[in-house]
């Protein structure tokens, strides 16, 4: 398949495919990055596709993997959020206390066992609470490098935080 076909199929389910995502994600922005997400693997993909009158069915397992790949990475992160939320008015208190003089707290030992590129994600995406675009603006990468950055600099905290286990309780 080529990319005129990939061309005339976006043409013609953009708008059922944008109705989808915002039924399921009740966000605009984001319907339109997963509609974005569904065509850019379909023409990644198109050569292993011939085309024809299953194309429509491809394009929408396409669209259903990219909503569900959406789905486990935004429950990751909003557990991550939840738990950092949670840890933020410790580690608030903690940092108060180091500059004091005290030992650090647990909160801030583990943001200290980020690598830089996820500390930096982190405060953009959890203090500053910018949007995941606007994360990869600032630091010069693409927006999926982004959200795994923020994704896996939460894991890391929750498991240093729980001593061990990950936020779904399975130990390391």
């Amino acid at each position: 398949m080529g990319a005129d076909a990939i061309v005339e199929l976006y043409r013609r389910l953009r708008p059922r495919l944008v109705h989808f995502f915002l039924r399921r994600t009740r966000d605009l922005d984001t319907a339109c990055d997963l509609v974005g997400e569904t065509f850019a693997r379909a023409l990644e993909h198109a050569r292993r596709f011939r085309g024809g009158p299953d194309a429509d069915p491809w394009v929408w397992g396409i669209a259903r993997n990219v909503l569900a790949e959406h789905v486990r990475r935004d429950r990751v992160e909003q557990r991550g959020l939840h738990r950092l939320t949670l840890e933020r008015t410790e580690t608030t208190a903690e940092l108060r206390d180091e500059r004091a003089g005290d030992e650090p707290g647990p909160a801030v030992q583990a943001l200290a066992t980020l690598v830089v590129d996820q500390r930096d994600a982190l405060h953009l995406r959890v203090v500053e609470q910018l949007d995941y675009e606007v994360v990869a603006r600032r630091l010069g990468i693409s927006e999926p490098t982004a959200r795994a950055r923020v994704s896996r600099g939460l894991r890391k905290l929750a498991l240093s935080l729980d001593g061990g286990h990950n936020l779904n309780g399975w130990t390391h």
